[in-house]
């Protein structure tokens, strides 16, 4: 949840808390169709053994019974239970698709009506071989059945409230079977069935407890997710996962900040001209091939694609999270990318030739958009200048521009650069120094 927080930005923490509360609610929805599955599945399963040994070998159930256990009663119990879960299943199924939640009325009530079946059960034991034999038997262990489903509900109190009414539940028949022990009589028989009971109540707690652990689970999960994808919306579906995982670790800010970028744009030249000669899934393939290469380049050095821009696009260092001499990185960067299309070149039948125009200097970088969708980007001077240091490559057949800026933090690693002088540059009032590497 830290992590989330951290991502989110001030302004747009409205945003997400919905959706993930939806996330949650589905998960636990899901957890509770489960829930109900299992106990429809066990409770026929257990039919359906008794209903097959009835059949087959009457005589043990009837002795076990004295000659009482009825097939009849048995489905007059099963039978609306069953249809009581499938009504709940259904109840479950149709909150999810319309996202919304059971009332927590509904699941206490779901609890109550679950947990008092080993009840009824009992009571037909009691019935057939009497009290005492019946509370040793069978019929009191299923309640646990009950309590160990109910972690499924994740939910503490729903899990206490489960191994309470099967505590209560149980002791009631118990009285019913020895009221006499509440007179003060002693009763061993008695005595034994409150440690029972308060087993059964321990056993609702310890399942609640692990039912919330199980919840804080799904939430940790959730916002792991919620936060993945906010950074893949944010920063777009182009960021390499080890971005994605270094973003979320280092929580880095999407608030609107002043930092010092060192910006790059990256243009294939004249590829317009030549991808109209060419089918169109052949210019998307050999386009991907190329930016599959120079993203890959990007991420060892430190840099994110923020955009792409047809066949080109904006790379950023040191924004979102602080890249420790960005310029360093990003002319790194830039003169393996021209390797590397050189070795492309030289193993197909279309060329491409790049053109790349650093700068480094402030920029806005943050969210910015429409409430409804968002995008992390950066905004200033410093955005335009580079793009226009691209733009020049043209004018000088070259294929790495650099400014000033980017050439002093270069230091003596920029020694082999080429002044091109003052230049003129659209839409700067005086000319400009320009650099060529490469």
């Amino acid at each position: 949840m830290t992590v989330l927080r951290r991502l989110l930005g001030r302004h747009d923490r409205s945003l997400v808390p919905a959706g993930f509360r939806d996330a949650l609610t589905r998960e636990i929805l899901l957890t509770e169709i489960l829930r109900v599955k299992a106990v429809i599945v066990t409770v026929s399963l257990l039919v359906a053994v008794l209903t097959v040994i009835f059949l087959v070998a009457p005589s043990g159930l009837m002795k076990i019974s004295h000659g009482q256990f009825s097939v009849a009663r048995l489905y007059a119990v099963y039978t609306p239970f069953i249809l009581a879960e499938l009504w709940v299943l259904r109840l479950i199924t149709r909150r999810m698709a319309l996202h919304g939640d059971i009332p927590t009325l509904r699941r206490y009530m779901s609890a109550l009506v679950e947990t008092s079946l080993p009840t009824f059960v009992l009571y037909l034991h009691m019935n057939w071989m009497g009290p005492a034999e019946a509370l040793g038997f069978v019929a009191p262990l299923a309640y646990f059945v009950f309590i160990i489903l109910s972690t499924l509900r994740l939910d503490f109190w729903i899990s206490t409230f489960t191994g309470f009414v099967a505590a209560a539940e149980l002791l009631a028949m118990a009285m019913w079977y020895h009221p006499a022990a509440f007179a003060g009589e002693p009763a061993p028989e008695f005595d034994f069935q409150l440690i029972r009971c308060a087993m059964f109540l321990i056993g609702g707690i310890l399942a609640g407890s692990v039912g919330v652990q199980l919840r804080h689970q799904f939430e940790a999960s959730i916002a792991a997710a919620t936060a993945r994808d906010r950074v893949t919306n944010l920063f777009g579906q182009h960021v390499s996962p080890e971005v994605v995982e270094r973003l979320m670790v280092e929580g880095a800010s999407t608030a609107s900040e002043i930092r010092r970028v060192a910006v790059m744009f990256v243009d294939f030249r004249s590829f317009t001209a030549a991808a109209r000669l060419r089918p169109p899934q052949e210019v998307v393939e050999r386009l991907d091939g190329a930016f599959a290469v120079l993203v890959e380049i990007l991420d060892r050095h430190g840099g994110i694609v923020n955009k792409f821009l047809g066949d080109g696009f904006l790379a950023l260092f040191n924004a979102p999270f602080e890249v420790p001499g960005a310029a360093q990185h990003a002319v790194a960067a830039a003169r393996e990318m021209l390797a590397a299309m050189e070795r492309i070149n030289e193993a197909t039948t279309w060329p491409l030739r790049i053109g790349i125009g650093l700068h480094f200097g402030e920029v806005v970088a943050g969210n910015i958009g429409s409430p409804r969708r968002k995008e992390y980007t950066v905004i200033g001077d410093t955005v335009n200048f580079a793009a226009r240091l691209e733009a020049l490559n043209k004018q000088f057949n070259s294929q790495l521009l650099i400014s000033a800026a980017v050439h002093d933090a270069l230091g003596e690693a920029g020694d082999d650069a080429v002044s091109l002088g003052a230049v003129e540059i659209k839409g700067y009032d005086r000319p400009m120094t320009v650099w060529q590497l490469g």
